[in-house]
């Protein structure tokens, strides 16, 4: 196990490959757009009740 090992990240590392073991980092998001992130809708507080 080492740089001559396919299934090893750093034989991955080695070999200039990608694959399970060395996971390419997250795409970052381009620039300008717009996050699609959804918001719960708000719930309405119960009315209160006025006393007699």
């Amino acid at each position: 196990m080492g740089k001559g090992d396919r299934k090893t990240r750093r034989g991955k590392i080695n070999r200039s490959s990608y694959g399970n073991v060395r996971a390419h980092a997250a795409v970052p998001a381009v620039v300008g757009a717009k996050a699609t992130v959804t918001k719960p809708a708000a719930k309405k507080a119960a009315p209160k009740k006025k006393s007699a």
